[in-house]
């Protein structure tokens, strides 16, 4: 008997537990898992982006780790277009989808679309980004709702990336992103989506953070940049902003101690965290919320809102 078309969708916070999660859920709905994570699509990367082992990989299929170049872009859309088709795959194998990862602007493709926006200039972005600098993130969403009254309907007030992004959209378009976005649609009915965020308490999520970046430099961390570094790729391309490049460059160089990198990593991760949760207060609102310690009651709990 054919199962019903069904898309789980698991989100949370970095270290948050969602590989070990996915895997248990992949096994109980016969489901294979789909990377939703911008850094893990990178073949030169597997320790700083935390990638699935291999030994977890070997568990059950996964799909769209690895499978790009640090030397070239990688956008939202290529990563929708792809997973769309790996999702349509499954259906015919009579599989549950199962995308995991912690890029909310993925899951956002995919549930409401992808927006198509003209290629902004970079003299325009420039200008933004220095502008916000200049005035902070408090005035500069101020400044934005006096050009886009609309944005105050779907922008947060304290999410900097998101507010630079609807104001050089209307500077650009003379279009609100708001508009845009209401004419974008997805390619999938909403009811086939089961949507659970990992919603771990702050303080427990900051050692989890920490006993990680513990266990990358175990895990050959340093000699990882040390190889990414020697391929020299444009510094404008993304790869260069995986937590941990700059700060184990800088150790590299002599700028700083092993401890204060390991310090400095740990920081930057929370602060990833941090805009992780901002960005689900703000977009996921329709999301089931679980956490548990234990995994095997957090699966029981991400079964039974699925079910």
């Amino acid at each position: 008997m054919e199962q019903k078309k069904n898309i789980i969708l698991l989100a949370g916070p970095t270290a948050s537990g969602k590989s070990k999660l996915a895997i248990k859920l992949a096994e109980y709905f016969n489901g294979e898992i789909i990377n939703a994570d911008s850094m893990q699509i990178y073949k030169e990367f597997s320790i700083l982006t935390s990638k699935p082992s291999l030994k977890e990989e070997q568990l059950t299929r996964h799909h769209l780790y690895g499978i790009h170049s640090v030397k070239k872009k990688f956008s939202t859309g290529h990563w929708l277009e792809i997973a769309i088709k790996k999702i349509e795959d499954q259906w015919e194998k009579n599989k549950t989808p199962i995308i995991v990862g912690g890029t909310g602007l993925y899951f956002k493709a995919l549930t409401d679309g992808l927006v198509k926006i003209p290629e902004i200039p970079i003299i325009i972005k420039n200008q933004t980004r220095k502008l916000h600098k200049e005035i902070g993130q408090k005035n500069f969403y101020n400044k934005l709702i006096k050009v886009d009254p609309l944005s105050e309907k779907f922008v947060v007030s304290t999410d900097a990336q998101r507010s630079m992004r609807v104001y050089e959209v209307k500077k650009f378009t003379n279009k609100s992103l708001f508009d845009l976005i209401q004419k974008t649609k997805s390619n999938f009915n909403n009811q086939v989506f089961k949507k659970l965020f990992i919603n771990t308490p702050r303080e427990l999520l900051h050692g989890k953070i920490e006993e990680r970046v513990e266990a990358m430099f175990k895990d050959g961390a340093i000699k990882e940049v040390e190889k990414f570094l020697k391929l020299k790729i444009y510094r404008e391309l993304s790869a260069n902003k995986i937590i941990g490049v700059k700060e184990i460059a800088g150790y590299l160089k002599g700028k700083t101690t092993i401890t204060e990198t390991k310090k400095l990593i740990t920081l930057k991760t929370r602060q990833y965290a941090k805009r992780q949760f901002t960005w689900a207060r703000g977009h996921m609102k329709s999301w089931e919320m679980i956490y548990s310690t234990n995994v095997n009651d957090l699966f029981k709990k991400a079964v039974n809102k699925i079910s």
